[in-house]
């Protein structure tokens, strides 16, 4: 029985053709808003660790339990002592609490984005369809949308707490709505912040470490001089000394023009017009903060 050989190939000649089963894609092409939405969902699940480690989910859960149980204790001692109203209004209670909503939003922006610098992966976004608005817009709306979730949660616990303390619908839902537009323009502002000083640095450390110190220095600075004012006789001063720190700003705003209760020194604070001033200081910013975005990555993506 004949043993078919095979052919032989000339001495030296060690070429081959491989067939490796590469094929043409012919499905749908989702084109650029798929794509945005995917970096989206991406950067908002990786803000509270999901689709990462374990140990990635710590922080950002931690942090959101904290941000929950003084709201939870409050709504509990209410219960039961049948109080007739919250200890802490609507639109207060993110300010009590901005050590951590400023420590959540240094650990999370640089997440965000300082590991796309580092590991050079920007390029590799826009050789896809999307452009650098998309890639700002998704990480800025996924970081924002993630600092409304722990801001805003708390301030749902509190309503439902009151509802079931059978306190007054009407004056609880228009504090819980004030407080939710006051967390709303908080988690833009702190976003951008963030994101602004995490996209200067690849290294994650620096980001966490420039965004604390702008936050708790800015706050502390302007608390300081405020404070002087009051003392001083100059009580006209202290709301204007407000529009220098991302946090008295939302506590201008809040008690300027949505009703909440005055956080500066002194018993007077910021009047109607001084709270629509503060309203227009804080879209500036969030637009400013948007622009240098759109600009630094611009420059990255060369």
């Amino acid at each position: 029985m004949a043993v078919e050989q095979p052919l032989a190939t000339p001495a030296g000649d060690q070429s081959r053709i491989h067939d490796i089963g590469y094929r043409g894609y012919d499905g749908p092409r989702l084109g650029r808003g798929y794509a945005r939405l995917s970096l989206y969902s991406q950067t908002l699940r990786g803000s509270y660790g999901l689709g990462r480690s374990v140990k990635s989910k710590v922080l950002p859960m931690l942090l959101f339990a904290v941000m929950c149980v003084p709201a939870a204790i409050m709504v509990a001692v209410a219960v039961a002592t049948k109080a007739h109203d919250l200890p802490v209004s609507y639109t207060r209670y993110a300010i009590i609490m901005q050590a951590v909503i400023s420590l959540y939003v240094a650990s999370q922006a640089p997440q965000a984005v300082s590991r796309d610098l580092r590991f050079k992966t920007i390029p590799l976004y826009f050789s896809r369809p999307i452009e650098t608005a998309d890639y700002v817009r998704a990480k800025f709306a996924a970081l924002a949308s993630a600092m409304f979730i722990l801001t805003g949660a708390p301030l749902l616990v509190l309503y439902l707490g009151a509802l079931l303390s059978k306190m007054d619908f009407a004056h609880q839902s228009k504090g819980f709505g004030q407080g939710l537009v006051s967390v709303a323009l908080l988690s833009l502002l702190f976003a951008g912040i963030g994101l602004v000083i995490a996209s200067v640095t690849p290294r994650r450390g620096f980001g966490i470490a420039a965004v604390i110190a702008v936050l708790t220095i800015s706050y502390g600075a302007v608390s300081t001089l405020q404070a002087i004012a009051d003392a001083q006789g100059s009580s006209g001063a202290v709301p204007w000394i407000g529009l220098f720190s991302p946090v008295t700003l939302i506590g201008g705003l809040s008690s300027g023009l949505l009703g909440g209760t005055n956080t500066f020194p002194g018993s007077d604070g910021p009047t109607h017009g001084q709270g629509a001033v503060y309203l227009l200081v804080i879209l500036g910013l969030v637009a400013a903060t948007y622009g240098l975005l759109l600009r630094r990555y611009k420059k990255v993506g060369l």
